[in-house]
């Protein structure tokens, strides 16, 4: 598959050749859901049990005697309605990290990136770079390039500098490396623009 590269300045700048294997794969709609279900169940955080009256250290002893206290035959200080007692009926530990196979996470992000290129809304720059980290220049060559709202941008080993400063009060506007590349991110944005060593990182990473 050809795609044309564009400078930040929307000048065309040659064309580059998409391996199909990774952009150029049919998306399944189960395999892509199975993936983003995988991906935001990972990113919950694991609740902290509260300390039930197993958990509480306290003493067993009776105190007081059986009769003539005017008080309740309490026998053991961990019950939940002493202060300092266990907890009656309290959060259990729940362990949000369930498991996916390695094949059917590199098939769902191959997927989001075939359907982005599918669909028409996949670009592809020569590289991020900037002289001056300015928002109001960045913006407005977001706009002359018509992203869309919603903008991911991937470069390749590390984000350029000043572009991440300028990118970094622009609503809609989600910068990775290479490395952070995923499903849910890639599916959630209107546009996915690539860097020419985004591609090569992409394509290498699936390739081995």
């Amino acid at each position: 598959m050809k795609l044309k590269v564009q400078t930040l300045d929307a000048k065309a700048n040659g064309d580059i050749d998409l391996n199909d294997d990774v952009f150029g794969i049919e998306p399944r709609a189960d395999i892509l859901h199975r993936v983003v279900t995988w991906q935001r169940e990972k990113a919950r955080g694991t609740a902290r049990a509260t300390r039930e009256r197993s958990d509480v250290a306290r003493t067993g002893k009776k105190f007081g005697n059986q009769k003539g206290g005017g008080t309740a035959r309490h026998g053991n200080r961990r019950a939940p309605n002493f202060i300092g007692g266990g907890k009656a009926h309290g959060a259990r530990l729940r362990d949000f990290n369930p498991s996916l196979n390695k094949k059917i996470r590199a098939l769902g992000l191959k997927m989001a990136l075939s359907s982005k290129a599918k669909a028409g809304t996949l670009f592809v720059l020569e590289d991020l770079n900037l002289k001056d980290a300015k928002t109001q220049a960045l913006q407005g060559q977001i706009g002359k390039l018509g992203l869309g709202r919603k903008v991911l941008v991937i470069d390749g080993e590390g984000v350029n500098d000043n572009f991440r400063k300028a990118s970094a009060n622009l609503v809609g506007v989600n910068v990775l490396p290479a490395v952070g590349a995923n499903v849910y991110d890639i599916l959630n944005a209107d546009s996915l623009v690539l860097t020419r060593a985004a591609v090569e990182k992409l394509e290498a990473r699936f390739n081995g």
